[in-house]
């Protein structure tokens, strides 16, 4: 099977496992779930899904030559998200909205019910030992290290919200490289480099003003859809568009409904207040320190510009924001 990737061109996958998990009605899936939630009204023509970055999370490693359950690992990765996303821990306020942990904590039920352990036993892979991620230091770790999971997404959304470009992208994959199972810069200058690119998709597009008015109103819209029945659980683990299609018959009788579907359409001014809001919106902040060589050391971007550690310290802070729709 050939695959075009936006960020690492053109790959043959011909791992059987890797095709028949590809081919799942599970990952298949993912081509209708948002990879950020319903950005689409607040940031036209970027619109991306969960199994474009899955794959990619897989290609990354396949690159770096990591082990095959590795690969095999970050490609199931994301398959548990519910329909938009991490808008899921605002909808239901489940799991937790600083953390959006909802996605991380129903992660190993639903690979065990679904068709992946049967396709894994098929090639005598263990599922259990699949979804352990500490047996895989390159597709996960904790903020604000990076791993596959981390370099992917940031590499692949730099491209779409045009923070950076192709050469960029070329150039951070040039300068990264796989040593004792770490993600290591080549030096200083790309590792810092990329630090501040993320950095700036943090601040305009992970937790910034945009995701949180998304969060709250998509996620307002579906908890009120839920409500009233047009909804059921079941409807979550389908496709965004199955979603809002099933939502869409009821916008002309409910009045309230369409008020809702117009704030999630970025329809209706708002206003960002501390002193005269309607609800308080916490949004997860995202940082990271990536190791380099630097004077014949393996150091920390940290390590060397001293003002990245201030820059951690408020960047790994929830960011909040308290909205008021001027109807």
């Amino acid at each position: 099977m050939k695959y075009v990737d936006r960020i690492y061109g053109e790959f043959e996958i011909s791992e059987p496992v890797v095709l028949e998990i590809i081919n799942s009605p599970e990952m298949q899936r993912l081509k209708g779930v948002d990879q950020v939630g319903f950005f689409e009204p607040h940031f036209p023509g970027t619109r991306h899904y969960r199994f474009e970055h899955s794959l990619g999370v897989y290609l990354l490693l396949k690159k770096y030559d990591a082990p095959i359950e590795e690969q095999i690992a970050g490609l199931i990765h994301d398959v548990s998200h519910l329909v938009f996303s991490h808008v899921a821990d605002y909808y239901f306020s489940i799991g937790s909205q600083e953390k959006q942990s909802h996605q991380d904590n129903s992660f190993g039920d639903y690979v065990r019910n679904s068709n992946l352990p049967k396709i894994l036993e098929k090639y005598d892979f263990d599922l259990e030992y699949i979804l352990n991620d500490k047996n895989f230091p390159l597709k996960e770790n904790n903020i604000p290290d990076i791993c596959a999971d981390r370099i992917d997404y940031s590499l692949r959304e730099a491209v779409i919200y045009k923070i950076g470009n192709e050469e960029d992208v070329k150039y951070f994959l040039e300068k990264l490289k796989v040593e004792n199972g770490q993600w290591i810069f080549s030096d200083f200058e790309s590792a810092q480099k990329f630090a501040e690119y993320f950095k700036i998709l943090n601040e305009k597009h992970y937790c910034g003003i945009p995701s949180a008015l998304m969060f709250k109103t998509t996620g307002e819209y579906m908890k009120y859809a839920f409500g009233k029945k047009y909804i059921f659980p079941n409807d979550l683990n389908k496709t965004d568009d199955e979603v809002l299609e099933k939502i869409s018959k009821y916008l002309k009788e409910d009045i309230k409904l369409q008020k809702l579907f117009d704030r999630m359409n970025n329809k209706i001014e708002f206003k960002n207040d501390p002193d005269d809001f309607e609800e308080r919106i916490v949004c997860k902040s995202r940082v990271v320190d990536p190791l380099c060589h630097h004077d014949g050391k393996i150091m920390r971007v940290s390590e060397i510009n001293l003002d990245w550690k201030t820059v951690i310290e408020e960047e790994m802070k929830p960011k909040e924001y308290f909205l008021k729709f001027l109807e």
